[in-house]
């Protein structure tokens, strides 16, 4: 009947297409070179995307380039979790076997979740960064196969990926920055609606500069003619080609279709309806072939050859006359892996599934479950439990769906395709009224529901209960980032819980409300946490009990950090133990060693905190021992250790990086930032802080990398810039819950960048705001820097006429601030004095006696900025009340302030100690005290040979370690030399070290700065 076209209904010609080939020809020799490529190829259905890509394919694999290819899955209405990446990363597996195991190595656990060849699933932790961890660890191992080589990954059929599969292509696209990788991704335009779930998505991408979009359009007539020339291998008629013009618009796989349909003289008296012409070829089938045909359109995307002959149930003969009548019409194709069929264009299946009657399409369904569920290795061991709960639902017997459907949301969790777990949980909230209650009584939490803790039930004996769908599906939409549904669902769980009260389980929704009204900026979470506290008041422990104490000392440690704090902290622990919850356990002890430390406890606090750490790593609890690379460095910096803190942190960004802690690491590179510059490591800290905003995927560790460079741009003096990244960092921590570790620094540098312009009214405001907001025990880290940032406003501006109205007062507070805040540290104790000095200078009294105390007491400090700024400070006051005398004393201090301010770039205090000088007409050039008679600076400075060495890789950056191993000496040896040099040059930090050996031309040529090990 169609045999004398049967092999050219496709074109063997490929047609048009020049330009769209030639664009992914030149990404293709981008990537070649290391530059990853990513494009997007849009066009309607049956435009010809698909021939696009397997030309672009041919081409690339002639070149040397693997490619790898994966599509969207279909199953009935529902999508396969991840299908196109893990049939992409199928494909490769294939082709660079070793590669890819080489890649995956240490991983395969996680990784598995999307190439399950690769070995078992861990069990997992279900936390806010399980997703994005397994995302970074498919990311990572994409690089690392396209290290050697160029590899292309084409992903089809957007329009159907599920929402998880559009998180790792987000994912994906965001973060790649290097390795030889296209990546191809194809949706229908024509199907994007406003309410389509891809749209969102296309919009984010469309805002990426690395990201291109190739829209693919109609053919032209004479495109159109050589289509038809190819397909039916001859010159066409010109009255036929107008006509299939017209008819089809130039979409390719309608002129395919009509073209055969004409060359087939079954044209005649064809309707213009879509259907029609989709279903022509399908009604000249045999009827067999015309119900095998309904049988694939309704089992999914491709269909084994297994399974269509469970589920026809025809002789194995005619079914093979059946398919290979329906293969010779080209409507049916045999999948590349050789053991199934698809169709060979979905626009055909979907007419055809949209054909079937309802009952029809209930029981095609119902026939492949009892088919799957009688033989499960019918289909691939993958898709089994998916696809079984997709055909029972579809079947429409609730009994049947709600225990596979079910059984899918566990799978989905596995996986971390939280999005689809989400969905069949609401299916299955869905379906719950309408199964028999035996049915639902054999269901039990234990094999379906994990979320809610057991507290003391017997899971495995234990009914499962509608409440433990919603909890679980309350998890599961705070960990796909689906907050508002997860917030509907606690809110109609809470409701439910009126009416049959159970405080524990009240409890435990109210603390999972807290944290996504947080999530959602609609508030701090305190009101909700509060509720949660008092309804496991005077209830036995349990774990929700410790859980709910664990949250309050946390939340109470970020926001109202005290005794009350610490005392919630010390019992959240007991609970913790007495339940045996060691996670939650972890957790309490970590954020009780930090309340320690702010209470004054420093050392035990410290201590308990790296024993946590420790502990953590060793237990395998990677969420908690990220925490302690965030928690343990900050508490380090709280009291001056920042060079300790500085080492810590470096450990942290690989640990969070390895276990894809992502957020973890944006927090790690934020106080990494903050550590290095109070080393004056300025460089290192802006890119620290660029890596923050780089790798985090929440908005407040973002607030802090932003933060952090406003900080270091208001210090070298570029005001613009601070302002812009100040606006950027509260825009990340928004107003919805506010905390003093950002309240407090955003109103330091809003001080400082207001003084900076001559805004002090401004200044004095944003100070007032901050203190009326009070300075809770705990938070004088912050809070220092704020006094002094106001102290030194009010002193710059003592000879402003306008700043006399309200100085006294202002002065007054600052004053009394200083008497409520702990100097139980070192640095803490210099900074009263540095803030006391700044008030006596915007009083006008200050004298050399004043500033003495303070800069001996940074002397002892590893803080160079801050030490030349006092520096600075007991120049200018030596200059002024200290007589011709002092000269000398002064011009030193003003050589070391300005070496630091010009080897860090602070412009400003470059500046100030630069006028200071030149007004008192005192030299800033010159050695510290080298003999005037030396030619060798170094040698003046009574520097030896091997003293040179470290100080020029001090200079260049270098830790104690990394100089042993350069200078092959041991590292305390390394760290006897440093000693020795900072005394010789009378600086107190390596910082300075840097700065004097770079004012003194010691060394012309720099070292390339190392990042520590």
């Amino acid at each position: 009947m169609l045999s004398g076209v049967e092999t050219r209904s496709v074109s063997p010609v490929f047609v048009g297409r020049a330009d769209e080939l030639e664009t992914l020809h030149e990404a293709l020799a981008r990537a070649a070179t290391g530059e990853p490529q990513a494009l997007l190829i849009a066009g309607e259905a049956g435009v010809g995307k698909t021939r696009l890509v397997e030309e672009f394919a041919t081409a690339a694999c002639r070149q040397g380039a693997v490619v790898a290819l994966g599509g969207c899955v279909e199953i009935g209405a529902d999508g396969l979790p991840f299908a196109p990446f893990s049939a992409a990363l199928r494909a490769l597996r294939r082709e660079l076997p070793a590669d890819v195991a080489a890649a995956a190595a240490g991983q395969e656990d996680e990784l598995a979740r999307l190439l399950p060849e690769l070995g078992e699933t861990s069990p997992g932790r279900h936390d806010e960064e399980g997703m994005a961890r397994l995302f970074e660890l498919t990311a990572r191992l994409l690089q690392q196969i396209a290290a050697e080589r160029t590899v292309v990954v084409a992903l089809e059929d957007l329009h159907w990926a599920d929402a998880s599969t559009r998180h790792l292509l987000a994912y994906l696209l965001r973060t790649l920055r290097s390795g030889r990788l296209v990546v191809l991704g194809t949706y229908r335009s024509d199907d994007i609606h406003r309410r389509h779930p891809l749209r969102p998505l296309l919009a984010e991408l469309d805002r990426l500069r690395t990201v291109h979009r190739l829209d693919i359009a109609r053919f032209t007539r004479e495109e159109v003619c050589r289509q038809v020339a190819g397909i039916i291998a001859g010159e066409p008629d010109p009255d036929q080609v107008d006509d299939i013009f017209e008819r089809s618009d130039g979409n390719a796989f309608f002129v395919e279709e009509l073209a055969v349909a004409a060359h087939a003289g079954c044209c005649t008296g064809l309707t213009d309806t879509l259907r029609d012409l989709l279903l022509v070829r399908v009604e000249a089938l045999p009827e067999s072939a015309q119900r095998v045909v309904r049988v694939v359109a309704e089992g999914g995307s491709t269909v084994e050859y297994r399974l269509i002959a469970a589920v026809a149930s025809l002789a194995e003969d005619d079914l093979i006359e059946a398919l290979r009548a329906a293969v010779n019409a080209s409507i049916l194709i045999p999948n590349p892996a050789g053991d199934g069929y698809r169709f060979r264009h979905s626009l055909v299946r979907e007419a055809v599934s949209d054909d079937l009657l309802p009952g029809e399409r209930s029981r095609l369904n119902r026939r492949y479950a009892e088919a799957l569920e009688s033989d499960p290795t019918l289909v691939p061991a993958d898709q089994r439990v998916m696809r079984l709960a997709s055909y029972w639902y579809h079947a429409h017997d609730p009994a049947k769906a709600l225990p596979a459907v079910l059984d899918a949301s566990v799978t989905a969790r596995r996986r971390h395709a939280y999005s689809e777990q989400l969905g069949l949980l609401e299916r299955a909230m869905e379906l719950w009224d309408a199964v028999p209650e035996d049915v639902r009584a054999r269901l039990r939490p234990h094999d379906h529901a994990e979320a809610y803790p057991a507290c003391g039930c017997d899971t495995a004996t234990t009914p499962l209960r509608y409440l433990d769908l919603m909890a679980e599906a309350a998890v599961a939409g705070r960990l796909s980032m689906e907050r508002e549904r997860a917030l509907k669902i606690t809110k109609r769980a809470l409701r439910l819980l009126e009416d049959d009260p159970d405080p524990l389980r009240a409890a435990w929704f109210w603390s999972q409300r807290s944290r996504l009204v947080q999530s959602l900026a609609r508030g701090d979470g305190w009101a909700e946490l509060a509720t949660a506290q008092e309804l496991v008041r005077g209830l036995p422990p349990s774990t929700v009990h410790a859980e709910v104490l664990t949250a309050v000392a946390g939340w109470s440690m970020l926001h109202q950090p005290g005794a009350e704090a610490l005392a919630a902290a010390e019992r959240a622990v007991e609970y913790a133990r007495m339940v045996d919850a060691r996670s939650i356990e972890l957790n309490a002890r970590l954020t009780l060693g930090g309340l320690m430390v702010d209470s004054g406890a420093v050392d035990e606090g410290l201590a308990e905190m790296r024993q946590v750490m420790e502990q953590a790593i060793q237990e395998g609890v990677p969420p908690v021992a990220g925490r302690a690379y965030i928690n343990l460095p900050s508490e380090l910096e709280s009291v001056g250790r920042s060079r300790e803190a500085a080492a810590v942190l470096r450990e942290g960004t690989a640990y969070a990086r390895k276990f894809g802690l992502l957020d973890s690491e944006s927090w790690v590179w934020g106080n990494l930032s903050d550590s290095l510059y109070s080393l004056g490591e300025w460089d290192g800290a802006a890119q620290a802080a660029e890596n923050a905003l780089r790798r985090g995927q929440s908005a407040k560790p973002q607030g802090t990398g932003a933060l952090c460079l406003a900080h270091l741009a208001l210090a070298r003096g570029d005001l613009a810039e601070s302002e812009r990244q100040l606006n950027a960092s509260r825009e990340h921590f928004g107003s919805h819950d506010p905390m003093p570790q950002q309240r407090l620094p955003l109103a330091r540098i809003a001080v400082g960048v207001a003084a900076a312009q001559g805004r002090l009214l401004d200044a004095r405001a944003e100070l007032e705001r901050a203190l009326d907001a009070g300075t809770p025990p705990g938070t004088h880290r912050y809070a220092w820097p704020l006094l002094v940032a106001a102290a030194t406003a009010e002193a710059d501006a003592l000879t402003s006429p306008t700043a006399e109205q309200d100085r006294e007062r202002i002065l007054a507070r600052i004053l009394r601030t200083v008497k409520q805040l702990t100097t139980a540290a070192p640095i803490w104790h210099a900074h009263e004095q540095w803030v006391r000095a700044e008030v006596l200078r915007a009083e006008g009294r200050a004298t050399p006696g004043t500033w003495s105390p303070v800069v001996t007491a940074f002397e002892a400090l590893e803080r160079p900025y801050d030490l030349a700024r006092v520096r600075h400070r007991l120049a200018e006051a030596l200059i002024t009340v200290g007589g011709d005398d002092e000269r000398a004393r002064a011009t030193e201090l003003l050589r070391l302030s300005h070496a630091v301010a010009d080897h860090l770039g602070a412009r400003p205090l470059a500046d100030a100690t630069a006028l200071i000088a030149r007004r008192a007409r005192l030299p800033l050039t010159g050695p510290a005290q080298p003999d005037p008679a030396a030619a060798d600076p170094a040698e003046a400075l009574g520097l030896t040979i091997r003293e040179r060495d470290v100080l020029r890789l001090v200079s260049a950056g270098r830790t104690n370690r990394q100089i042993a191993e350069e200078l092959f000496i041991s590292p305390k040896t390394a760290s006897v030399h440093v000693s020795n040099i900072l005394a010789k040059l009378g600086v107190s930090g390596r910082g300075e070290a840097a700065a004097v050996a770079h004012r003194l031309g010691l060394y012309t040529e720099a070292l390339p700065v190392r990042a520590a090990r």
